[in-house]
């Protein structure tokens, strides 16, 4: 494919921004991202979209939906094992192998500080095994229409695990139907008691906006790896009903909480706020480089078709 053509298609998927009928100056730094209320049809705001990348730690709303589907025990006590195979990113983990926590205390820690170690016992203790737990992440997955995600574990270490904003409003919403995931990720703090030996830690919820007057967050999900940038997933109420977000790879620990004020500002008064320049350079470079392996990706599959006729 000549370079004139890649730069053109290039073109084309950076310009992955679309409206839901609002005005159109609303800028995020996020690569791709939507926004739109929890229920019905509309979007206020959809940039880039379909675009399939890591997620990260959002993989942990699918991890609490399953655990939650499986009924098992919240109240039940399970080991704190080793891991069956090296974790794909660094895992540290201040919970002790050896000791013994309740599924529930697990499953809200997962939630509200992303610990992985939780996520990846959880699966563990799956009344079927962990490759069941993997299996029924995907199943539900289809279930919820997501065809464009993706799961190899249940706590988002591995960048395998894969999803598009389309797809994660859809998870949002079906999260939202689980009282549970809506009450442990959006909890402040929390301390949990270990068993053999005793001891207790504290967590704190790794989205600071839930310990904001100003924000009425109901459902929330942060996420990092290096390959899929800072993400953020939440429900929010914006002038009286709830709204979903999604924001996927964009710079600094605080930028998709940026986003997450810039759109609710637009929304509410139509007020455009300024993306810092070292953000904005991140966005644009990575749905460059991104754009140009998908084009690459893509001139490679027409070539192998071509090769097999």
């Amino acid at each position: 494919m000549s370079n004139r053509i890649v730069k053109i298609v290039t073109a084309v998927f950076l310009l992955g921004v679309s409206l839901g009928g609002w005005a159109s100056e609303l800028e995020l730094a996020s690569v791709s991202a939507k926004v739109a209320p929890l229920s019905g049809d509309s979007v206020a705001y959809s940039k880039r979209a379909d675009w399939v990348m890591p997620i990260a730690s959002v993989t942990k709303v699918m991890t609490a939906m399953v655990v939650l589907d499986s009924k098992a025990s919240l109240d039940e006590r399970v080991s704190v094992e080793d891991r069956h195979f090296p974790a794909a990113a660094n895992a540290y983990s201040r919970i002790r192998p050896g000791s013994a926590a309740r599924r529930g205390d697990l499953l809200d820690i997962a939630l509200m500080s992303s610990e992985n170690y939780a996520a990846y016992l959880l699966a563990r203790h799956h009344p079927d095994g962990y490759d069941a737990f993997i299996a029924a992440m995907n199943a539900k997955a289809r279930e919820l229409g997501m065809t464009d995600t993706r799961f190899v574990d249940s706590s988002g270490l591995s960048s395998d695990n894969v999803s598009s904003a389309d797809d994660l409003l859809k998870m949002l919403q079906a999260a939202y139907q689980y009282p549970r995931i809506r009450e442990a990720s959006t909890s402040a703090k929390k301390d949990v008691w270990f068993t053999r030996p005793g001891y207790s830690l504290y967590y704190a919820n790794t989205n600071p906006l839930v310990r904001s007057s100003r924000w009425d967050v109901q459902l929330s999900k942060t996420g990092y790896l290096s390959d899929a940038g800072r993400c953020l997933v939440m429900v929010t109420e914006i002038e009286g009903e709830p709204t979903a977000m999604v924001f996927l790879n964009s710079f600094g620990k605080r930028t998709p909480l940026g986003d997450a004020g810039r759109a609710k500002r637009w929304i509410t008064d139509g007020t455009v706020s300024r993306i810092a320049a070292a953000a904005k350079r991140y966005e644009q470079d990575t749905a460059e480089n991104l754009a140009a392996i998908q084009v690459t990706a893509e001139a490679e599959q027409i070539s192998d078709s071509t090769s097999v006729q």
